[in-house]
């Protein structure tokens, strides 16, 4: 039973790594404190859907425009460094916010300051995702990206309550503060790092730079199998747009109904992550990643043919670790499989995919579902990255046979990173 559930090996044997973790969890909670800040702001300021709406807009398009940038910044410069730019550049915007709630509440100082913080985690992120391969053996590394997981869905369940809980009380300043002061924990984290400079030679600047990091994932077939079975899971077969049709259509519009349906997934998402040892010990992880992807295609078809609540909340529950498990095995077999000196750029291509494919996904739905029903849309889209699906794993034997046995170069093996580090 005990090999079965979350490994916390890193947390007991890297420092380095404890301390990254939890200052990067309690900043996460914060984070999701500003995120329902801004949303409630926003709304409560215009009373507009269409400005509400706008919130999501300015924060996508700087995660993928910024994104590949960042990603070819992270291959050139020592990584420390940029965590320390860019983290404390988000407590900079979080303190903004919280000041102009104080004194100027005003939807054009939010806007700005939510694109130019997304920015910052535009490249933040994928420096954050090379880290954990200098710090933790390969036998470790699955264990520590599942950590890294559970604690920002834990975020994700924790945060928005407790917002609630602090605007009723206490008014959106304080959401803005505490996120700010969050931050602190999370560069005393980083700070605990070593120099961090990119392994080999180090990649191109501008536009060269990126075009290399696209060539590489475009030529490397276990990667480009990656980023291919995720775009069939997500692209084909999102289905959270539909929720309010398919509660509306089946279980007749009740809104607790339609709240569970989002819950759901996310306990299912814990659930997995609280069982993580049941996936990440394993070697095949690619094989594991499609199973995952296959699940989720599953359990999402399943879903839209049930007529019954709780069936139906299972199905997402299921669909929900299904996703955790094909999230944590893709994010560990990019980690091993791309060079160190690569390794920036192939992370801005994996979170942007992550960002635009369940939008892309979203918006095929509603299409799909404007000329038919919600169901229909829920379960033709399952169908048909099930299909996808089988077609990558018949034409992408290296992904499926890739085994986590080989550690990634640059790791906490490499001699050359010295004491400290654990």
């Amino acid at each position: 039973m005990k090999s079965l559930l979350l490994d916390l090996a890193p947390l007991r044997t890297s420092a380095t790594f404890r301390r990254l973790w939890i200052g990067r969890t309690i900043s996460m909670v914060g984070g999701q404190l500003t995120v329902v800040a801004v949303m409630y702001q926003v709304w409560e300021l215009t009373r507009s859907p269409l400005w509400s709406g706008s919130v999501a807009i300015v924060q996508a398009v700087p995660m993928i425009v910024v994104g590949l940038w960042g990603g070819a910044l992270v291959d050139r410069a020592d990584r420390r460094r940029i965590l320390l730019v860019t983290v404390t550049g988000q407590l900079v915007c979080s303190a903004v916010l919280a000041a102009q709630a104080l004194w100027l509440p005003s939807v054009a100082i939010v806007l700005p300051t939510v694109a130019v913080q997304s920015a910052f985690v535009a490249v933040g992120g994928p420096a954050f995702r090379t880290v954990l391969p200098r710090l933790l053996p390969p036998p470790q590394l699955a264990a520590g990206l599942a950590l890294t997981r559970i604690s920002g869905q834990l975020a994700m369940l924790a945060g928005p309550a407790l917002a609630g809980l602090l605007i009723g009380y206490a008014g959106l300043r304080l959401c803005y503060l505490i996120d700010a002061a969050s931050f602190a924990t999370a560069l005393y984290g980083i700070a605990g790092l070593p120099e961090l400079a990119p392994r080999g030679e180090p990649g191109r600047g501008g536009v060269a730079g990126i075009l290399d990091g696209l060539r590489f994932v475009a030529a490397a077939p276990v990667v480009r199998g990656v980023i291919l079975v995720d775009l069939a899971a997500t692209v084909l077969a999102m289905p959270t747009s539909l929720f309010p049709l398919v509660n509306q259509q089946r279980f007749g519009g009740d809104p607790r109904t339609l709240g569970l349906f989002l819950a759901a997934i996310a306990v299912g998402g814990v659930a997995a992550s609280a069982f993580a040892g049941s996936f990440t010990r394993r070697t095949r992880l690619g094989l594991v990643m499609v199973g995952g992807a296959v699940i989720w295609g599953v359990s999402l078809a399943l879903f839209g043919l049930v007529s019954a609540a709780w069936p139906a909340l299972g199905f997402l529950v299921v669909a929900g670790a299904a996703d955790t498990v094909s999230v944590v095995s893709r994010s560990t077999v990019v980690q091993i499989a791309v060079p160190d000196e690569l390794r920036g750029r192939a992370s801005s291509i994996e979170m942007i995919v992550g960002i635009a494919g369940p939008d892309l996904g979203n918006l095929r739905g509603g299409l799909v579902a404007q000329w038919s029903s919600g169901a229909v849309a829920v379960v033709s889209g399952a169908v048909t990255s099930l299909v996808v699906l089988a077609l990558l794993a018949a034409t992408s034997p290296g992904l499926t046979a890739f085994r986590s046995s080989t550690p990634p170069a640059g790791s906490a093996l490499d001699p050359a990173l010295g004491p400290g580090v654990s």
